[in-house]
């Protein structure tokens, strides 16, 4: 087995490839690695750039961003096929998803609802580190995902951009048919720009390959999706802006389908059915109740003497409400089960400069430096009024430096660090009873609140060699300061104060090596890593209550990918990727479960335009196996420590231009393939298991004015 996929991995770095900007000269510059605008070619890291373009490709298949950033980033686990980017990490760890630099993330209590965050119709690019970093604060373990949102760029005082969408199941239709629109207005007048967009999507049912309908755990099906978003800016002079932004979005399931559970371990797929009248009691709509972005921003490119000013105040709030669970079931208060949601309200200021000198010739440097401030206040309540995670009030002060050498045009070389300053405020509370059946309760806890106090220093350290683009190396190591998911550590607390939990910050240190080659029409690049924590998490369960308690234990992950881009023709371009990642707790020396370590992972994308109006595109997904653990006397898995079956996913798309207008049309799971999803097999938990998507027809049109 392991002979079987160093082979492939071999082969799928030769053939694949970063999906980096080719359609023009804006696309190649990025601003989430150093917070200014910069090229690629001069980033001593991994960074992937979805264009708008390809965006707008993949959306003809599906409006699922995470199957979307799966396709196209390496280092991204496959798509979980839900709501829910829980066990679908970057490099074996969270990322910090962010829109336009506004966290997205709920680090104090890590809900992994942050990848769906807005309607993909409004994202002009997203934009991808990879790897442990500190440039915007806590959260970015694994990396950073930056969804950066639209912004008018034509000279026309009024343009409109409307779709229309229908997707159904080509395995079942009954049921199944859904809707999307979204149009999106924008425009120039004078010194004043702006883009406005309405979104709407609704979901029909949701079938796999043998047309059951998917169930309804962080489903889809049945799913209504808002969303509303605004973008104003205005051209003080010629070297003042100010902007702003706000984005609303909701997504919630209403359904009275319910569950029929199944068991991974015998290969029971858990699917869903239409039983009303057995729906639980006061079962609230599960999905973010309605997500608030507001963002001020203010520019000076000359605040002084070659020095940019960006001053950038925001405010979030957001309520995810999850499902019904018995676990949350009560027999004391005579409640069999309940529902939770993650309310988290965010409001922060950064003030970042920007000023570059030229020492000579031959030496230029830059250097950003700044001060971030956030103020995050986030709980876990249950919808029926219960506390499970009490408040948290995080106030979080961090400066940072960096610089960038450039010598000669050839050798870059980057230093900096961020200084944080964290303070954590919990108040006194008590941990819920909980009962996984009739006899077995958890103990609760009166736990004594506090403030958790945390400093620390990152750095970051990287060169690159750009003299010869057919081999341009790099070497980087950066470190990024990670608070654990501490509603996790209190919601389980089975001490009596906090200063007891293991709540300790983990500082992430990793290294990476790699280089990209340019020949002609060909790109690619290949690169490892590793990353360390001394205090990563485990989770381990308590059979005397049947719930599962946060650990924290040293770990190692590391990995490789290979990334290329083959222009055959002008109108022939192939595209691939190919990551691989493990990881163990070092104290032990077991491999870390699938919660956060995925199966090697290949993708292939070709796009064809066989005539000037007409376009064709395939997408090729390999998901390789894994198979770490031993099973237990009873001869079963447990935890997320499933085995991994690999499988192979295509789709297909296409479209016709007309003078003002298109017609579009994909296919989703082309052959209908009849699999689990990788998070399905390697998560054991109760209805967990359930089948990826059946061959399933998106099609539409889209107006131009």
């Amino acid at each position: 087995m392991k002979k079987k996929v160093l082979t492939l991995s071999i082969l799928m770095a030769v053939l694949s490839t970063h999906v980096q900007a080719q359609e023009n000269n804006l696309e190649r510059i990025v601003v989430t690695g150093s917070r200014i605008d910069e090229s690629i070619d001069e980033i001593p890291g991994s960074v992937t750039v979805i264009s708008n373009k390809t965006l707008q490709e993949q959306l003809k298949v599906s409006s699922d961003i995470q199957s979307l950033l799966a396709l196209y980033v390496p280092g991204i686990s496959s798509s979980t096929g839900t709501s829910s980017n829980f066990g679908q990490t970057l490099r074996g760890r969270s990322a910090l998803v962010m829109i336009d630099g506004v966290p997205q993330s709920t680090p104090l209590r890590n809900g992994a609802l942050g990848m769906k965050a807005l309607d993909p119709n409004v994202i002009e690019r997203i934009e991808i580190i990879q790897g442990a970093t500190s440039i915007y604060g806590n959260g970015a373990a694994g990396g950073i995902i930056n969804y950066i949102t639209k912004k008018n760029n034509s000279n026309k005082k009024f343009s409109l951009d409307t779709s229309i969408y229908t997707r159904f199941s080509a395995v079942k239709l009954e049921d199944s048919v859904g809707e999307k629109i979204n149009s999106t207005a924008s425009g120039t007048i004078n010194d004043f720009s702006y883009v406005a967009s309405v979104g709407f999507e609704k979901n029909g049912v949701l079938r796999d390959a043998e047309g059951d309908a998917l169930g309804t755990q962080y489903g889809l099906s049945e799913g209504e999706t808002y969303n509303y978003f605004t973008k104003l800016d205005y051209q003080i002079d010629d070297e003042k802006s100010i902007g702003f932004t706000y984005n609303y979005y909701e997504s919630q399931q209403d359904s009275d389908w319910i569950d029929v559970l199944g068991d991974i371990n015998k290969g029971e797929k858990t699917y869903a059915i239409n039983d009303p009248e057995n729906r639980p009691p006061n079962a609230a709509p599960q999905g973010p109740r309605g997500n608030h972005n507001f963002q001020l921003k203010y520019s000076d490119n000359v605040i002084f003497t070659n020095t940019q000013l960006t001053l950038d105040a925001y405010k979030q709030t957001i309520e995810n409400v999850f499902f019904y669970s018995t676990r949350l079931g009560n027999v004391d208060l005579g409640v069999e089960g309940g529902q939770s949601l993650i309310k988290s309200d965010k409001q922060g200021l950064r003030a970042t400069f920007n000023s570059d000198i030229e020492f000579s010739d031959n030496i230029e440097a830059t250097f950003i430096y700044g001060v971030d401030a956030l103020n995050d206040m986030t709980s876990q309540p249950l919808v029926d009024g219960r506390i499970w995670v009490p408040e948290m009030d995080m106030d979080n002060l961090a400066g940072f430096f960096q610089s960038k050498w450039v010598f000669n045009d050839d050798i870059i070389f980057k230093v900096g660090l961020r200084k944080e300053d964290i303070k954590i405020k919990v108040n006194d509370y008590n941990t819920l009873k909980l009962c996984t059946s009739p006899t077995v309760c958890s103990v609760p806890k009166a736990v004594t609140g506090g403030t958790i106090d945390f400093d620390a220093t990152t750095y970051n350290i990287a060169l690159r060699y750009n003299a010869d683009e057919r081999f341009s190396p790099y070497i980087s190591y950066s470190e990024g300061a990670d608070i654990p998911d501490i509603g996790s550590l209190l919601r389980s607390a089975t001490v009596n104060d906090i200063a007891i939990i293991q709540t300790e910050a983990a500082i992430i240190k990793n290294a990476e090596i790699g280089f990209v080659s340019q020949f002609e029409n060909l790109r690619f690049e290949l690169l490892a890593y590793r990353s360390k924590s001394d205090l990563g998490s485990k989770s381990v369960l308590d059979k005397a209550t049947g719930i599962y308690i946060t650990q924290r234990a040293p770990q190692k992950i590391w990995g490789y990918e290979g990334v290329v881009n083959y222009q055959a023709t002008n109108t022939l371009d192939i595209s691939a990727t190919y990551g691989y990642v493990e990881g163990k707790h070092t104290a032990t020396d077991e491999y870390i479960g699938g919660r956060q370590i995925s199966a090697p992972k290949g993708t292939i994308i070709t796009n064809w335009q066989p005539t000037e109006n007409s376009k064709l595109s395939l997408t090729y997904l390999h998901v390789g196996d894994r198979n770490r653990f031993e099973k237990d006397d009873e001869g079963n898995y447990s935890g997320d420590e499933g085995a991994i079956k690999g499988y192979n996913i295509f789709n297909l798309s296409g479209s016709y231009q007309f003078d003002n207008w298109s017609l579009f049309a994909g296919i989703e799971n082309l052959f209908n393939k009849d699999y689990f999803p990788a998070r399905s097999q390697a998560l054991t938990y109760d209805a967990f298991n359930v089948k990826g998507i059946g061959t399933t027809v998106n099609m539409g049109v889209r107006f131009y004015l």
